[in-house]
């Protein structure tokens, strides 16, 4: 007999903030809903808001790519006409933390890399294939002959199956995650949501969808789609993996203040690696400062 667990209530978002965080995938996903080819060695910085708040209010992945910020938000319910005032807010705290304090008083104009909002829509309500919400269509008697002072766009791509195809064709990552998602509310006709999940892993497994994913990287697949995924499990988890590969944070942090010169220096070497992995996931940067003991500043110079 099958064992049911207790599933992430958020496994979807879970699934697709897990499947972008790897550098790869972001880019082919990305480069898809732009209908262009971005090559391995694009840089790319992740701005993803780690504040419990916003990782409540948002379900996001957010990154400057060729001087553009970008966020790409999941909405697995209905679609909330809400958006572009939370997008706006968001933005204002990655700007925030793009910019140094000070730089904002200066004269000389400051060079803002541009936003781009998109909501990667997987609910059950029908929508259409894409959209777009305006913030000025909140403002209160405002006219259309008037321009806005303000105005924040949002677009929506309605990524079920079956829907926006030629834009799936372009990404094995979105055409991936739409058959998962699929393959989960089919079993739940006739089965729990957890035996749905793990029904679907296999289908997926089977049929070489997501394989190398799911394979590579089965005990993180395991904690998002069956826990309540937050910061504090990703960490851990990241953590346990961590010490398998031989990287003991801790003693890599009291190595590095007390004992010998040579040992420190190879431990050091071990958290710079801890701390490129982490940002190659997506980790925030003060996650990974808080882990490994390294400053931000040091964090923002690491590559992956």
């Amino acid at each position: 007999m099958e064992t049911a667990f207790k599933t992430n209530r958020e496994y979807k978002s879970s699934m697709l903030i897990q499947l972008l965080s790897k550098k790869e995938n972001l880019l082919e996903t990305y480069g898809a809903l732009k209908n262009k080819t971005f090559s391995k060695d694009t840089e790319v910085l992740i701005t993803t808001l780690s504040d419990a708040l916003f990782m409540e209010r948002m379900n996001d992945i957010s990154f400057v790519i060729e001087d553009k910020i970008v966020v790409l938000i999941e909405q697995q319910s209905t679609v909330n006409y809400n958006m572009p005032i939370r997008a706006a807010i968001y933005l204002g705290r990655i700007y925030e933390k793009l910019l140094k304090e000070e730089s904002i008083y200066q004269e000389k104009k400051i060079p803002l890399p541009k936003p781009e909002i998109i909501v990667l829509y997987n609910g059950k309500d029908k929508m259409p294939e894409q959209q777009e919400l305006k913030l000025s269509d909140a403002f209160k008697d405002f006219g259309d002959e008037e321009i806005p002072n303000m105005e924040c766009i949002v677009k929506i791509i309605n990524i079920n199956k079956g829907f926006n195809e030629e834009l799936a064709n372009r990404s094995e990552t979105l055409k991936g995650y739409e058959s998962f998602v699929y393959f989960v509310r089919e079993h739940e006709k006739s089965m729990s949501r957890s035996l749905a999940i793990q029904k679907a892993v296999d289908d997926c497994m089977r049929q070489d969808i997501l394989r190398d994913f799911l394979r590579d990287n089965a005990s993180e697949v395991r904690n998002m789609l069956f826990t309540e995924w937050n910061w504090d499990t990703a960490k851990r988890v990241w953590q346990e993996e961590a010490r398998e590969d031989g990287i003991a944070i801790g003693e890599a942090r009291g190595v590095a203040i007390g004992e010998a010169r040579g040992e420190a220096r190879g431990e050091t070497k071990g958290v710079l690696r801890t701390a490129r992995q982490m940002k190659g996931k997506g980790f925030n940067s003060a996650v990974i400062s808080e882990i490994t003991g390294l400053s931000k500043d040091e964090i923002e110079r690491l590559g992956y």
